[in-house]
């Protein structure tokens, strides 16, 4: 029975006082503590894999093997990774003594931030949501989670996951629309990590800074992918046939156009063509059917897509390539486009959609104006032997990461930070980054009643300035 608004706003504050009075406990956890808590997870995860994909499945059309891939599969590889190696994160860090502080002793220790809240997303409903509750439990903090509320079936089976497993006053999920996460972002979290849109990004900005609390925005924008002559094109056409329409393209870090040199441009979009028949269907009845392809959220975001694309269209767009969809069941086909988008939405706006636009070009001064002619990206990917040509696209650009001759890897390599700049994200998560995140890196300074730094005391006499004035001059 769905409870009233006004309901949930009152369990929302006991919660959150619990989990404040909770802090200091969780703060003092050890290492063996932690990792309990995580294996909790790990074990609900390996003995419900079934319910998970029937839960996620039923929110999109996901496959399952997808299914399994990108959400079962990465939230298990961040918790064993985590477990792993938590001890070593947890130890205090020793840093080096300068000159001046040749007497004391300084060390880093990572202390948990106290009360986080996590706004996860429904295009991995399941993956966005459990992947930074595992950073943040390994940091020793209390965590409120809200799902979205459009992936309703992975939401309800993450409430009952998590409650199942921890007590409110260590882990609380509140399902909810609008209302409910307006409400959430009143409260004086100690950190939020919230992953979605740049324009929701943007009020939860707002939100943190009356109460000064730090900020994750897992944000996306429009990743390029830029594909030149000497590139593998097979490799290039069979990677991008995979990563663009990968969960229907619905995966912000999705390739979002593609830069493709003006000479190989007719070859590399027959290949992309073949691939797409090949991993969907040879025909448009048999993509449409396929049960490889994820169908699009809801509604409004397909309806979103078409506006898009008929737009191009009717501003001369050509379809290469798909351009089919069926409102009545949310999908909308594989669909390259070639043409001059400058004036559409198709090049302004995050696509979040299975459509491919193609913009052609001859040398890469033009790929760099388009690329920074726009907000910085995610990512980009960039396809091509010619170390040349990926230096400058490198040292030219702006980004959350790069990718060489792949697509959308970088999310499952936990070694690497992962994380946008200015649009498309502030701050970085997985592995040791997202244990980082969720954590306060208090230094520590110890000294003793011998200091040199006495010597420095007032009152400052003529032989005190003498020996400030040779500190400055040789101090290295």
């Amino acid at each position: 029975m769905h409870q009233p608004a006004n309901n949930i706003l009152s369990e929302i504050d006991k919660v959150f006082i619990s989990q404040v009075n909770n802090v200091n406990y969780l703060r003092n956890t050890g290492v063996e503590d932690r990792i309990k808590r995580l294996e909790k997870i790990e074990q609900w995860i390996e003995s419900n894999q079934e319910k998970i994909r029937a839960a996620i499945h039923k929110d999109f059309g996901k496959p399952y093997p997808e299914i399994d891939l990108t959400e079962i599969f990465n939230t298990l590889a961040e918790i064993r990774l985590t477990k792993s190696k938590l001890s070593k994160w947890m130890k205090p860090v020793k840093v080096a003594r300068t000159l001046t502080m040749l007497t004391t002793g300084g060390y880093v220790q990572y202390v948990s931030k106290g009360v986080v809240l996590i706004i996860s997303p429904w295009n991995y409903p399941f993956l966005l949501a459990i992947e930074p509750l595992i950073s943040a439990i390994a940091a020793g903090n209390a965590v409120i989670v809200k799902p979205s509320e459009i992936s309703f079936n992975t939401s309800a089976l993450i409430n009952e996951m998590l409650s199942e497993l921890f007590p409110g006053n260590e882990v609380k999920v509140f399902e909810g629309d609008k209302e409910i996460a307006s409400y959430l972002l009143t409260k004086p979290f100690d950190h939020i990590f919230f992953t979605g849109s740049t324009a929701v990004g943007k009020i939860v900005l707002k939100a943190a800074a009356e109460h000064f609390t730090s900020v994750t925005l897992e944000l996306g924008g429009k990743s390029p992918v830029i594909i030149d002559s000497s590139a593998d094109l097979k490799d290039a056409a069979q990677k991008l046939a995979w990563g663009k329409f990968l969960n229907s393209g619905q995966t912000c870090q999705s390739p979002d156009y593609l830069l493709l040199e003006e000479k190989i441009k007719d070859e590399f979009i027959g290949l992309l063509i073949s691939y797409i028949k090949k991993y969907f269907g040879n025909s448009p009845d048999e993509i449409k059917s396929s049960s490889d392809f994820a169908r699009i959220v809801n509604y409004n975001h397909i309806d979103r897509l078409i506006n898009y694309f008929e737009e191009a269209k009717k501003l001369g767009a050509n379809i290469e390539f798909g351009g089919i969809y069926d409102k009545s069941t949310n999908y909308f086909s594989p669909t390259i486009l070639t043409g001059d988008f400058t004036k559409t939405r198709l090049m302004e706006e995050e696509i979040f959609g299975p459509i491919l636009p193609v913009l052609t070009f001859v040398n890469t001064s033009e790929v760099l104006e388009i690329i920074n002619s726009k907000t910085p990206p995610l990512a980009i990917y960039i396809f091509s032997m010619n170390k040349e040509t990926i230096d400058k696209i490198k040292l030219n650009t702006v980004s959350g990461g790069v990718v060489i001759n792949d697509l959308v890897l970088q999310f499952s390599h936990y070694n690497l930070p992962f994380g946008g700049i200015k649009e498309s994200g502030v701050g970085t998560a997985h592995g040791f980054y997202g244990f980082e995140t969720f954590s306060n890196r208090r230094a520590i300074l110890k000294h003793h009643k011998f200091s040199p730094l006495k010597l420095f005391y007032p009152p400052y006499t003529k032989n005190k300035q003498k020996l400030i004035n040779l500190l400055i001059k040789y101090f290295k």
